[in-house]
């Protein structure tokens, strides 16, 4: 294969790769932080007792009582996750989740940084683009339009 040949085959890929809708990213977006999120809401449930000591004597989040940090926490883990995956008030879920995720940087695991980046990421990206046109919010938006 000559060099112009690789050439053309590079260029041939990056105009498919062009033409890939954004809204198949930000499915796979949407799909990563329901994941993340959804896992962890799961985790505390099934061990209610346990989420609440883990409140009470390791998380020690400010200003909230354990008790009540624990069901925000679950509620929104569980809640802001399953609409992000809909696509349903995604960004305001998205930003739901993002003072989460601070909260627990900054009060309780500040040395977890390189998860929450990550999820940041993914997260940051359907609160600048929104959650694409596989979504409820594309139909509601197109209704309205119409």
């Amino acid at each position: 294969m000559t060099g112009s040949s690789l050439l053309k085959l590079v260029d041939r890929a990056y105009a498919t790769l062009d033409h890939v809708p954004l809204s198949v990213p930000l499915l796979i977006a949407r799909i990563a932080t329901f994941s993340v999120f959804l896992r962890s809401g799961l985790v505390k449930l099934s061990d209610w007792q346990g989420t609440l000591m883990l409140f009470r004597d390791e998380y020690k989040v400010p200003v909230l009582p354990p008790e009540l940090a624990a069901y925000m926490a679950a509620g929104m883990e569980l809640g802001c996750s399953t609409l992000i995956l809909l696509g349903l008030l995604t960004r305001i879920s998205v930003l739901g989740l993002f003072g989460m995720i601070a909260t627990i940087q900054i009060f309780v695991y500040p040395t977890a940084w390189p998860d929450h980046i990550q999820w940041t990421g993914f997260m940051l990206f359907l609160l600048l683009r929104g959650p694409g046109m596989f979504s409820i919010d594309h139909l509601v938006a197109r209704r309205r339009l119409a």
